[in-house]
């Protein structure tokens, strides 16, 4: 296919490959002349070579112009190139193309562009080309098959490729396009008639409107952010607010000034200035103090309010019973107005708010509790807004705490804020630390908080003098070389002492592994059992639970090995809380990329493991990787829980003969009331069902296909609602990707 290059892009010395940009966004045209109306609409396979001699401003692009004149995804961006230039990727176009121009970089630059071809490809070889990288995941391309006919069964075959297509992009091209951006632009930007719509809905309340009370301390804050920070109060849609400013002292009188001038614009703005500097506690005292509010709501000086912020808090407060606090999404955004890193959080969860304060903003909570609580502490400076939460939930019913899925407000990342810098990180980590231990002190005698990296917190939560007993039940069937390792690396390297190892052998016959078998028996730790039927992972596990007498269960598949020392203590002391179900472990594969992270529901139509395919230490959406959390479900291949609570909701439905027993088995749990616990502090390995196989049978694939038809009869409405996920990520991505639209 011929490049034709545009105006200021000039051959380099002659060599007809080698490009140079003098402007900032400069394209090839691509000559469509072998066509007689140009490019059908349909599927393509990109190839090509693109080497630079500098590093590159912007990732390539495709162009398309439609015949029809739609916009469809009028920029296509395209893969960095390997380490060879090799550029390769699958291409859809929506409908018929007329033009096609192919931009390989921003700015001034030179390039290299050789072999630059364009083929068109069936569905059935889109299809397929899309589906291969998860073949290099084991599991991944049976589950994701599955997944897609899911969506087919759901949708339709055209949403299941479009959403397919969306995830290969995902996985493909990098993570730095401005995807936030775009996607502010069209699902979260406020429009004249959206507007509109804000301004409607705030006339619906009547005199009983709640009174929000905002409270601002201020220090030494530089003119453009604190106008900012109050523009936007000013400009909310909601009338019914107050706002309270506290100036700590300022030595800029200028401040005051600010203050002063906005308080004589609008009736609504009460100023204070404090005559000594008490630091941020007290100047938020001070302004908690003028606050007549039924709410109060926290803002930092130089942040901005979205101009529905209040209008929401007010609604959720007015529609819900008794609420004490309501907490927002949020996200950064920097001097330029750019914003950026979401956090869209879970609903409320009291072990994530130990980990980190993921409540933090938008926040409100009714005045009277936190006036009850004592307000605002000193000591706890940098982090006296997580101190404040913590205090104020211990005595809250969960269903008193509201969650908005919306970005209300935007953190200003700019030096010197906990939003950017290290330093004020690590000057709000350490008092969150204290504020988490404080609240242990308080609710958790005996749990010990531990500061990690930069306001995240470990909880090392406290075992009984007499250590409770656990029984480890391994299914397996041949395979001893797996067995062999498990088992080994469980006495090797398990530091926990009152445990017992029940193998439950299903049938094996290879010679090897009735041998280790027979030497297993001699172990005055290791109970052998056998189980003569066919496989059934739920039967055999429920059969099993029944020989045993430890006070807790661990279900443990043959090809687990252990990594960390300590996590059969970390797991257990967790699972003997009150109301904690099943607990989950941290499992990467052998290349040390993650298997499990936690189970995210409606992922792929039923449920899929959170950043499974990342590499080990992937933070993960907001730092959650790295912290212990609810979740509503975790893999069956190393999950603990109390033998009483197995019991009490009937184990594991064995009509789930191999797929989904784990999740339905948490999903009960959880409706019996009991709160599901994932921690990355247990870490072992898990080889993928490697002695069961994979569902490469008819008889296996219809199989799997009923257990999903099954999971979806009976747990159809709670795939899609996740407490534990956001409905702006994404269903058909591991790695909390943006869900396009927001499914709400």
């Amino acid at each position: 296919m011929e490049l034709i290059p545009d105006a200021h892009l000039h051959r380099v010395g002659g060599v007809s490959a080698e490009w140079k940009s003098t402007g900032e966004r400069e394209c090839f045209s691509l000559s469509l002349a072998d066509t007689q109306r140009g490019l059908p609409a349909g599927w393509y396979r990109l190839d090509g070579r693109l080497l630079q001699s500098e590093q590159k401003a912007a990732t390539a692009c495709l162009y398309p112009t439609y015949a029809n004149g739609a916009d469809g995804d009028a920029q296509i961006p395209l893969p960095d190139p390997s380490e060879a230039g090799l550029i390769s990727a699958l291409v859809l176009f929506k409908y018929d193309v007329s033009a096609l121009r192919f931009c390989p970089a921003q700015g001034p630059s030179c390039f290299r562009v050789e072999d630059f071809s364009l083929c068109r490809v069936s569905r059935k070889a889109a299809l397929w080309r899309m589906l291969r990288p998860t073949a290099r995941t084991p599991g991944g391309f049976v589950s994701r098959v599955f997944g897609f006919v899911t969506d087919v069964m759901r949708g339709g075959v055209s949403q299941a490729t479009d959403a397919l297509y969306r995830d290969y992009r995902r996985r493909l091209l990098p993570q730095d396009l401005g995807d936030y951006a775009n996607w502010v632009a069209r699902y979260d930007t406020l429009t004249a008639e959206r507007m509109e719509d804000l301004r409607v809905r705030a006339e619906q309340f009547g005199p009983d409107a709640p009174l929000i009370s905002i409270l601002l301390p201020v220090y030494q804050t530089p003119e453009r952010w604190l106008r900012r920070c109050i523009d936007s109060v000013i400009a909310q849609a909601y009338p019914r607010w107050q706002l309270c400013i506290a100036d700590d002292a300022s030595p800029d009188k200028r401040v005051m000034g600010i203050l002063n001038e906005y308080a004589g614009r609008d009736e609504r703005i009460d100023v204070m200035r404090r005559e000594v500097n008490g630091h941020i506690s007290e100047a938020s005292n001070s302004a908690l103090a003028m606050a007549r509010g039924d709410y109060v709501a926290l803002l930092d000086h130089d942040d901005e309010l979205r101009p529905h912020a209040l209008l929401e808090m007010a609604e959720a407060i007015s529609t819900g019973t008794n609420v004490g606090l309501v907490y927002s999404d949020e996200d950064k955004i920097d001097a330029d107005g750019l914003r950026f890193d979401p956090y869209f959080k879970p609903d409320f969860d009291p072990d994530l708010l130990r980990s980190q304060n993921y409540v933090c903003h938008f926040t409100a909570i009714r005045t009277d509790l936190v006036r009850q609580v004592g307000g605002f502490r000193k000591g706890f400076e940098g982090s006296q807004d997580h101190d404040l939460i913590l205090r104020c939930t211990e005595r809250l019913q969960p269903a008193q705490i509201r969650h908005l899925p919306k970005v209300l407000y935007h953190w200003r990342a700019i030096p010197g804020s906990t939003a950017l810098t290290r330093d004020a990180k690590d000057y709000a980590s350490s008092a969150g630390a204290r504020a988490v231990a404080d609240h242990l002190d308080r609710q958790h005698p005996g749990a010990r908080a531990e500061e990690l990296s930069h306001g995240h917190y470990r909880v090392h939560w406290p075992l009984p003098a007499t250590l409770p007993k656990v029984s480890l039940i391994i299914p397996t069937r041949d395979k001893v070389e797996l067995l062999r390792m498990c088992v080994e690396s469980i006495f090797n390297k398990t530091t926990y002492p009152n445990f017992e190892v029940l193998v439950v052998d299903n049938q094996s016959s290879e010679p090897d592994a009735l041998a280790y078998l027979a030497e297993l028996e001699a172990h005055e730790r290791v109970k052998v059992l056998r189980y003569d039927a066919p496989f059934n992972y739920s039967a055999i596990n429920n059969w099993a639970v029944a020989q045993c007498d430890g006070e807790v269960i661990g279900l443990v598949n043959n090809d687990i090995e252990v990594i960390s020392s300590d996590w059969l203590r970390e797991m257990v002391s967790q699972a003997i809380r009150p109301r904690i179900g099943a607990v989950g472990a941290m499992l990467y594969y052998p290349n040390d990329t993650i298997q499990h992270a936690g189970v995210v529901l409606g992922v792929h139509g039923v449920a899929a493991h959170l950043y499974c395919g990342m590499q080990r230490g992937y933070p993960g959406h907001g730092g959650r990787a790295r912290v212990a959390q609810e979740l509503s479900a975790v893999t069956g291949a190393c999950l603990l829980v109390q033998r009483e609570i197995y019991q009490q909701v009937g184990g594991l439905d064995e009509s789930l003969q191999i797929a989904f027993n784990d999740i339905d088995f948490c999903l009960r749990l959880r409706r019996a009331g009991y709160r599901n616990i994932w921690t990355p502090f247990a870490e072992l390995y898990h080889h993928e069902s490697a002695s069961r196989g994979g569902e490469d049978t008819d008889e296996k694939k219809q199989r799997f296909a009923s257990e999903v038809e099954l999971m979806l009869q009976r747990w159809g409405d709670c795939l899609s609602a996740d407490p534990a996920y956001n409905v702006n990520l994404s269903l058909s991505s591991l790695t909390c990707e943006l869900s396009s639209p927001p499914r709400q």
